[in-house]
């Protein structure tokens, strides 16, 4: 099957553009058109701009994220190269973002410029987010800016959904794969009396993954079954100088995963090993700002967004239970006193509160499983009031210096200053240079955020935690080259990473212990990447990418490299649209470097554990779409080169022992995949 589809994805890279040629329909709905006189020039739209202010980052269109299928957030960035995604585990099917070559914890969240998927949310929130439910995505690198607060180390990413004052319509989307996934999506819109100042729009997704294969024969299966219902409704209002964005949210997700029928290693009766998490989570947000003066833009605004994540887990024999509550508000003040001269200042105050248990059951001995047993009522709360200043110096886009100052005070932590500052300059029209510098904070939640562990059967041990904080230091060059009738992009950045405090997994320092513990030494990465990207015959966009990372901490007073993390990525995108507009033919293909896996010990045998480096690995992903009027069909293949990390779980045939490990992966645990869709647009929606 597997082979099927590796030479079903090839075929159709070679075959169907020439198909492609010879077929003519009505092309209004899908071409943007430049009029001039009677001549009628179709060109291709940018589907990715690097954002206009002193932030190094991208502004990612619907179009770019439909390059590829696209199934949720976690899938949204197969064509980026600054931006990874991989398994935590080989079990639960929980994923994390990794920028500058460190985990997701460092990347702030947003959705509509609010923080989002913490805490508990944070290991599976990626799968929160349906891909058709999303207009754009502004991804940045580095410190950001201090209004959103304090967390951003690494990097941003802001997901804007779909607008209840969009142009009217409906959109649908029908998604199923080789691996026994179905999704249907669905979004519309209508103006209160035909009033686009009074909007209001319902989200809705459902997905349904049935899949039991267990394509390497550990007995375990390959991917988790993952049953999930999500809803939004937002709401727009505006009137005269005053503007409402308000919406609610409810999600309810089930994922079960473990051993197939016919593998039973027993715990004391006739049950597999199970995981079986489920989750029920509630949002509710709302946007107000009134314009005092258009001309200076000046204006006030007040945010805030809750949520309620209700999550009960069942790994094996362990039992967690987490009831998180989590609320941000902000009020914000921004003016500009001249064209030049910007001024933003505001308040925020953010709260997580949340309820932990942690059991096992009668006649199991708690300290065989670490020190956190019994756990009845774990609590963790934090309240942390702030205040922030920030100043921007805009010459004529030219020069752009925007320097930053939050002073934020945790009940927890105390009191503390979050620095930033970022600069842009275009000595030349072909020519930016950007630097950035700034401080960093996070408060780690260390098992609501990494409950994916309680898979291990090492014990799990955590210690008291201390407020993890970092300087992380930026400088990019980008050119713009004319070359015939196109521009060669051209992009070169490094970014420096220096931890001050940490919560680190220490692998390392025992075989039979999974650590989570604070940093006792150095702890820093350096991240080095150069891309490229040209329009060849208004048609062809060809983008080739190389990132190397350095990334080291203290294990045990030795300092290693970071496991389970590739050392270089290499990428190569082409996305070709015929002349007409009809068919659109998408690949990437990325290698991924290899890496040092955690230090292995000597079994009874004489053998390693496994083996104490991983290999680089290939991967291939494309996709054709055919546009019609009012729809499009697109096919497409994930993991065309079938690659698989051998034995993703360790001591799979005993799940009962403290050698059973399926957290230790480094590249994808299925294989090749096909996958078939249509979107269904409406009105004039998108």
């Amino acid at each position: 099957m597997n082979k099927l589809i590796y030479l079903s994805g090839i075929s159709l890279l070679f075959v169907m553009p020439a198909a492609a040629q010879q077929v003519t329909a009505d092309t209004a709905a899908i071409m943007k058109e430049h009029t001039l006189s009677n001549v009628t020039i179709t060109s291709r739209k940018a589907t990715m701009r690097s954002l206009k202010g002193a932030l190094n980052g991208k502004d990612i269109s619907r179009d770019e994220l439909f390059k590829a299928a696209c199934c949720n957030l976690g899938e949204s960035f197969v064509t980026n190269p600054s931006v990874d995604v991989n398994y935590t585990d080989a079990t639960t099917g929980a994923k994390q973002v990794k920028m500058l070559g460190l985990s997701g914890t460092y990347v702030q969240m947003l959705t509509e410029n609010l923080p989002n998927f913490r805490g508990a949310a944070l290991p599976y929130g990626l799968g929160y987010v349906p891909g058709n439910w999303m207009k754009s995505m502004q991804v940045s690198k580095g410190n950001s800016s201090v209004k959103n607060g304090y967390e951003a180390i690494t990097g941003q990413i802001n997901v804007e959904y779909v607008k209840p004052e969009d142009e009217k319509g409906l959109s649908l989307n029908l998604y199923g794969s080789t691996m026994g996934k179905v999704e249907a999506n669905a979004d519309g819109n209508i103006h209160i009396n035909g009033n686009k100042n009074l909007s209001t729009e319902i989200l809705a997704h459902f997905e349904n993954n049935w899949n039991h294969s267990d394509g390497n024969g550990d007995g375990f299966q390959d991917d988790p079954q993952v049953k999930q219902f999500n809803l939004q409704n937002r709401w727009f209002w505006k009137a005269g100088n005053y503007m409402l964005h308000a919406g609610l949210s409810l999600l309810k997700e089930d994922r079960t995963n473990g051993q197939v029928a016919g593998a039973l290693p027993l715990y004391g009766g006739t049950a597999p090993y199970r995981i079986d998490i489920g989750t029920q989570r509630y949002e509710a947000y709302m946007k107000h700002a009134v314009i005092l003066n258009a001309a200076h833009g000046t204006n006030i605004a007040l945010l805030a967004n809750a949520s309620l994540h209700k999550q009960d887990a069942l790994y094996g024999i362990k039992q967690y239970d987490v009831n998180e509550k989590s609320a941000y508000a902000s009020l914000v003040f921004e003016t500009d006193f001249t064209p030049k001269h910007n001024l933003s200042a505001g308040l925020s105050l953010n709260h997580d509160y949340l309820r932990q248990s942690l059991t096992l059951p009668l006649g199991a001995v708690a300290a065989n499983y670490g020190n956190l047993y019994p756990m009845e009522r774990g609590l963790e709360s934090e309240t942390t009031p702030g205040a922030y200043v920030q100043y921007t110096y805009n010459l004529n886009n030219h020069l752009v210096a925007m320097a930053g100052l939050r002073l934020d005070h945790s009940n927890v932590y105390g009191t503390f200053f979050t620095p930033r500052f970022h600069l842009k300059w275009m000595p030349a029209q072909f020519l930016t240079v950007r630097l950035s510098a700034g401080k960093g904070y996070r408060s780690p939640h260390a098992l609501a955020e990494n409950n994916y562990l309680m898979a291990s059967g090492r014990r799990l041990i955590i210690d008291n935690l201390k407020q993890e904080a970092a300087w992380n230091y930026g400088s990019s060059l980008s050119f713009v080259i004319p070359i015939g009738k196109q521009a060669l992009k051209l992009n070169a950045d490094y970014y420096y990473t220096h931890f001050l405090e940490q919560a680190i997994i220490d692998y390392d320092s025992n075989p039979e212990e999974l650590r989570i513990t604070n940093l006792n030494g150095k702890s820093y990465s350096h991240t080095f990447q150069v891309d490229a990207s040209y329009l060849f015959f208004n048609s062809l966009e060809l983008t080739a990418a190389y990132r190397y990372n350095l990334v080291k901490t203290t294990y045990g007073q030795q300092l290693l490299w970071k496991p389970l993390q590739s050392r270089y990525k290499a990428l190569l995108t082409a996305s070709y649209k015929t002349p007409l507009a009809l068919w659109q033919f998408d690949a990437t293909a990325v290698l991924n470097g290899g890496g040092r896996m955690p230090q292995p010990y000597t079994m009874a045998s004489g053998n390693l554990s496994w083996q104490p480096n991983f290999k680089a690995y290939p991967q291939l992903n494309a996709q054709v779409t055919r546009y019609f009027k009012h729809f499009s069909v697109y096919v497409g293949g994930e993991n065309l080169t079938n690659y698989k990390q051998h034995n993703p779980i360790i001591g799979f045939s005993n799940p009962w022992a403290n050698s059973f490990e399926p957290t230790m992966v480094y590249g994808p645990v299925q294989g090749a995949m096909a996958y078939i869709g249509i979107r269904i647009n409406l009105g004039q929606r998108l």
